[in-house]
């Protein structure tokens, strides 16, 4: 819904900030007043062109903002995102227009892309007038507003698992097959390369030891020399740290018979000789393990030379070489055995082919059952609405795939096209005149009835219609008397389902307002300046009666807008 629209420096408008409210809410004005600009600037809100020539004289730039309450949107918040925009229960929506030629978009405060704008304004609103974004007029979106009328939610989850699994397996037996050749050239590859990995077997962190091990050994003579003479100088020696260490004990043990101060000092001796004789217990048994063994020290070199060689060939690290092993060992059984798993997957796909255009035919028929209910309402729709003898048809076409297709769903053993929604593909067709042909929607002119087709079918499949905001711009140009009322009802009985914001210049229409605005152009200075107000209750009346009578208010103007507003 459409909480608020800001309007800047945009054509005749200097600043307008208009707040708008559920149900119906109605637009009208004197002719050249500004309510095109409106809509001009809502459809640039919703991602349509922009011109430099839309900002205001003696302005930089145009700004214009609009925020939507989407707290009931779960498609605009993935939306958001999938595209790393922060999702609120508001969206702000802004654009902006310089006179240097910048574009400058926003959603909630993030710059983004005209086309990002573009697919959210598609989520939000339906804008029929003389602008493009109309979802209807897309016959791309025909196939979603025949499923969510049909209610088809339940059998499409289960026909899209069907279809990823008929992807799935289709892109791996196209893969494989493409592989069949290089498959059995690579085999003598995988096997050689299997074998000289095999042949040394690294283990992970292996490198770092054997250097930490190599470095022991290449210093052998070193270690042996150093830890003899530490031992000696600790231990052993007739003057060593450990003897004079023990004298030391016992004069300070013997002081503290004599003088209890010294007591502390003793068990600090006592654990300085413990320290030594542990530091002498240490160097005694790594002096014993310490090997000169010029062998090992050979079968180490060799052995890290066959590692180095190893990261040089596959990959730079022993991780990486164990990691190559790994692939080439699953691709060496794929050779062994990929005759078999073809055999496997063109099994599979068979059968997913069955099951998948099995629920397709399913979706399809369904489709076939609601498209003449949904003919027959537009049709008796727009006789009420003032065209007569309309012609309406939802078509469904199946296309059936060539023999040299590899993308097909089977149905009673016939090969069909099918894409992520089914085989089906879905266009409305219409014709507003008796005799002649149905042509696609995207192809009926613009005019004076568009905008009466686009009601006619949104009344009918408004329940499942998930665009929160219709907004109509005229929709009543070329009726009159009682196809204005009809107009008028069915807008009022649409608004119970969506916001709408229509602009009208029929009393029919505007006396069932929920809300009421009024556009005005005024001259300021030299300058003219069109503003819009929200209309009290008695302004609403007299509102009606101008609509009704002119711009000389008559008794009986507002005795009859009261009667169309059910006042009296």
């Amino acid at each position: 819904m459409l909480k608020s629209l800001l309007i800047k420096d945009y054509a005749l408008i200097e600043n307008i900030n208009v707040e708008f409210g559920k149900g119906l809410n109605i637009i009208t004005g004197e002719t050249g007043a500004g309510k095109s600009i409106l809509i001009d600037a809502m459809g640039l809100l919703l991602g349509e062109r922009a011109s430099t020539q839309v900002v205001r004289k003696g302005a930089k730039k145009s700004i214009v903002e609009g925020i939507f309450d989407v707290s009931s949107n779960p498609k605009v918040e993935k939306f958001l995102g999938k595209n790393d925009i922060d999702s609120f229960d508001e969206l702000i929506v802004r654009r902006e227009v310089s006179l240097e030629g910048s574009n400058r978009c926003f959603l909630n405060d993030t710059p983004t892309s005209l086309a990002l704008l573009k697919d959210i304004g598609n989520m939000l609103v339906d804008l029929h007038g003389q602008h493009e974004h109309q979802s209807l007029l897309r016959s791309v979106t025909h196939i979603e507003f025949l499923d969510e009328f049909a209610e088809l939610s339940p059998l499409l989850i289960e026909y899209k698992t069907e279809h990823s699994r008929l992807s799935e397996i289709a892109k791996e037996l196209f893969v494989l097959k493409n592989k069949e050749n290089s498959l059995k050239e690579e085999r003598d590859a995988y096997e050689f390369q299997i074998k000289e990995i095999d042949a040394i077997s690294p283990l992970p962190d292996e490198e770092t030891r054997i250097k930490d091990e190599l470095n022991i050994l290449e210093n052998a003579e070193k270690l042996l020399f150093l830890t003899g003479d530490i031992y000696n100088r600790a231990y052993e020696d007739d003057n060593s740290v450990q003897d004079n260490l023990v004298k030391i004990q016992n004069g300070l043990s013997e002081l503290s018979k004599i003088d209890n101060s010294f007591s502390e000092k003793v068990n600090e001796i006592d654990s300085a000789v413990a320290i030594i004789n542990d530091i002498s217990d240490f160097i005694r048994s790594y002096k014993s393990k310490v090997e000169d063994d010029p062998a090992k020290l050979d079968e180490i070199r060799e052995r890290l030379g066959a590692l180095t060689l190893l990261k040089k060939r596959y990959g730079g690290t022993l991780d990486k070489v164990i990691e190559h092993r790994e692939n080439i060992g699953r691709e060496f059984e794929l050779t062994s055995n990929y005759k078999e798993r073809i055999a496997q997957l063109e099994n599979d796909l068979e059968l997913v082919r069955k099951s998948t255009g099995g629920i397709a035919k399913k979706i399809s028929d369904t489709r076939k059952s609601v498209a003449g209910k949904i003919k027959q309402e537009v049709i008796n729709t727009l006789a009420e609405l003032g065209i007569s003898d309309a012609g309406f048809n939802v078509n469904i076409n199946n296309n059936l795939a060539n023999d040299s297709s590899a993308n097909f769903v089977l149905v009673d053993d016939k090969k069909y096209k099918f894409n992520s929604k089914g085989f089906d593909e879905v266009e409305f067709l219409i014709s507003t005149n008796l005799g002649e042909d149905l042509k696609p929607l995207s192809k009926v002119a613009s005019g004076d009835e568009v905008s009466r087709i686009m009601l006619a079918l949104k009344s009918v499949l408004a329940k499942n219609d998930k665009l929160p905001l219709l907004i109509f711009d005229e929709i009543d140009t070329g009726v009159s008397g009682r196809i204005a009322q009809k107009v008028g009802a069915t807008l009022k009985s649409l608004s119970k389902l969506h916001q709408i914001i229509s602009i009208t210049h029929l009393p029919q229409i505007a006396s069932l307002s929920e809300l009421h605005f009024s556009v005005e152009k005024k001259k300021i200075g030299t300058r003219v300046v069109s503003s819009i107000r929200k209309l009290e209750s008695e302004e609403k009346i007299n509102e009606v009666a101008k609509l009704l009578s002119g711009e000389d208010i008559t008794e009986s103007a507002v005795k009859s807008a009261k009667e169309l507003m059910g006042l009296e």
